[in-house]
């Protein structure tokens, strides 16, 4: 089986632009329904156009408007009104296209005149009869086809289902093949989204349909803001990994991500280039819902105000997010609590943490009262862990465990388990603690490693758990797609605990809830993470991004991002050495040693005192077992130098 591509699809609304929607609507209408000819019935044709409409014309199911294919003057407006039977296309019927019919004014009365197709012959647009060809491929774009179909068999079986008869196929309808038809490009094997073909045709969704709810990011364009001109980048729909140098602008794209998707800045709003003109300071971006359609909106910059806005209504309201930033603090957005937050406090969009506001709450003043918009890690978690509803804290358990660090030898701290609370004067409040081999070390004088995990543990849970009773007492059932930002995963973390912190997020993750998707915008400096996703990475959802400094002069340069194509170095090392971090296992000295030796080795003649100058130079910089000594001991015997 098979569908009609979308390049002919494309082709063919093209083709119809300058057909009248009287032929695609009221005449099909009228023959499927059966029409008689020079005699009248009551004939309900505003309900029959309606019908007709619904089934071939309404490829946007959440609106109540069909779309416009025929005669479309307005570029900015493709969407007929709810009434349009009874208003635009009564009115042609019985203006421009009165003689055609006989029908007696202000009944339910029709029926052809017996010269209608005459008539209709007259009004066709310059004399050029209907594209049978491209109205049928249009009416059947959704339609699964046998593989033996034809361009032919297309055309046939439109005329044969509308009733089209020989007079009208003869005098109305172009039945050739367009010459132009490239055969190749006719069928695939798939059926083409109405996301994609309407992006495709540059179709905006109907003034009615209602925000859809859920989405992630799909791309994000740059202009005339942070260390490059301009940045465009596509992203995947789960694991998206940025690398590079410090300074080319990865936590600056996490922060421009959190602001497409949640119109707020959770720290320091980006600021316009000096070189930049005003017109050309933009964000823009598409967020993709469950739709498929990858919808367009654009921030700029006022420069009378100095802050960002965003340009018309947004169409695509993204899922859960949670931001987890470098410095420990941490924003979440949720849009079960979007209006609340907004008719409440006038002032909120997502909540923003600082590392204070995670482990001791988040307040906000309103009338003189103060309120909590977050208990805070060390209130919550006590309250869970005596609390007799048991969920949150054996869902906190549960990701405290997956995001451990490995136990592979007897020097790792273990799985981090919830201890028993213990006071610590003159604190008046429990504080948790962890489970160390050592003892219960309350979570204040836990590592910088292990507060991060757990801070980011607990922001997890509590998101998750808010958001599901937030959703509940609207009335709405909780959101199945989360975003999450994490800037520097590897930041604090051992060696082995880097090897292990990426796979182990999204394993958790997706265990919060089963049909749960998620996509992580991730930055990283570490090989070992990359190493870490080898076992996982998908091109068909996964990405990795480089970001690279391109140099332009002496002191100048431009900075770039680059989509590598995913390669499995195996490797620690080989990673340090790839393209991503092109960085040698050794320390500089060495480095620089081997580099002479390479040099030596590439010359048509070595001295035996060149020979053994670098010789010294590896023997004092470079490791016994490194393997480049198999490589300069076989060079050296070879120019009979003995080490």
């Amino acid at each position: 089986m098979k569908y009609i591509t979308k390049h002919q699809l494309k082709k063919s609304f093209k083709a119809l632009e300058n057909v009248h929607p009287f032929y695609g609507i009221t005449f099909l209408a009228c023959k499927t329904n059966d029409l008689p000819i020079g005699r009248k019935i009551e004939f309900p044709i505003d309900k029959f156009e309606h019908q007709l409409l619904e089934k071939y014309y309404k490829p946007e199911k959440n609106t109540e408007r069909f779309l416009k294919v025929f005669r479309v003057s307005d570029k900015s407006n493709y969407w007929l009104r709810p009434d349009y039977p009874s208003s635009g296309s009564q009115k042609t019927r019985t203006n421009k296209f009165k003689d055609a019919f006989l029908h007696p004014m202000n009944t339910q009365v029709w029926g052809w005149a017996s010269n209608y197709i005459e008539i209709l012959k007259l009004h066709l647009h310059r004399h050029n009869q209907i594209p049978a060809f491209h109205l049928a491929v249009w009416l059947y774009r959704d339609r699964e086809w046998k593989d033996e179909t034809t361009a032919r068999s297309i055309i046939d079986i439109f005329m044969r289902e509308f009733k089209i008869t020989n007079d009208e196929k003869k005098e109305l309808f172009d039945t050739t093949i367009p010459e132009d038809l490239d055969l190749d490009l006719l069928f695939q094997a798939e059926p083409v989204s109405w996301s994609e073909l309407s992006e495709e045709l540059g179709i905006k969704p109907p003034p009615d349909r209602p925000m859809e709810r859920g989405g992630n990011l799909f791309s994000l364009d740059l202009s005339g803001i942070g260390p490059a001109k301009s940045l465009e980048i596509k992203l995947s729909n789960r694991i998206n990994l940025f690398t590079g140098d410090n300074g080319l602008g990865k936590s600056f794209i996490l922060d421009c991500a959190w602001w497409a998707l949640s119109g707020d800045w959770s720290g320091n709003q980006a600021y316009p280039r000096e070189d930049a003109k005003k017109s050309d300071v933009k964000i823009k971006y598409k967020i993709q819902g469950k739709s498929g359609r990858p919808e367009a909106s654009e921030s700029y910059y006022d420069w009378k105000q100095q802050i960002w806005t965003s340009a018309g209504k947004r169409l695509t309201m993204p899922g859960l997010l949670i931001y987890a930033r470098i410095d420990g603090a941490f924003a979440v957005w949720d849009p079960a609590r979007y209006d609340l937050l907004k008719s409440e406090l006038q002032k909120f969009n997502a909540l923003i943490f600082s590392r204070e506001d995670v482990w001791n709450g988040l307040p906000y003043q309103i009338g003189g009262t103060k309120k909590y918009l977050c208990n805070g890690l060390i209130n919550d978690w006590v309250q869970w862990q005596y609390s007799p509803e048991e969920p949150p804290f054996s869902i906190l358990k549960k990701v405290l465990r997956g995001l451990s660090p490995p136990n592979l030898s007897k020097g790792d701290i273990g799985f981090l388990e919830p201890g028993k609370p213990t006071r610590i004067p003159p604190e008046s409040r429990l504080i948790p603690t962890i489970k160390h081999p050592y003892g219960e070390i309350p979570l204040i004088y836990s590592s910088a490693a292990v507060q991060r995990i757990v801070g980011l543990a607990y922001l997890i849970v509590w998101t998750w758990e808010e958001h599901k009773n937030q959703a509940k007492s609207i009335r709405e059932k909780p959101q199945d797609r989360m975003v999450l930002l994490v800037d520097e995963i590897e930041a604090h973390l051992h060696p082995q605990w880097q090897r292990l912190i990426l796979p182990a997020l999204l394993n958790v993750l997706n265990e919060l809830e089963k049909d749960l998707q998620v996509q992580l915008l991730i930055t990283t400096h570490s090989p070992l993470v990359m190493t870490s996703i080898e076992p996982i990475f998908d091109t068909t959802r996964d990405k990795i991004f480089h970001l690279n400094l391109v140099q332009e002069g002496l002191f100048e340069g431009r900075v770039e991002i680059e989509e590598p194509e995913f390669v499995r170095w195996g490797s620690v090392n080989s990673w340090l050495r790839s393209n991503i971090f092109e960085v040698h296992p050794t320390s500089i000295e060495a480095e620089n040693a081997m580099e002479k030796a390479k040099k030596l080795q590439l010359q048509k003649k070595a001295s035996k005192e060149e020979i053994e100058e670098v010789s010294d130079l590896l023997s004092k910089y470079l490791s016994p077992h490194d393997p480049f000594w198999i490589r300069w001991t076989y060079f050296a015997k070879n120019h009979n130098v003995e080490l």
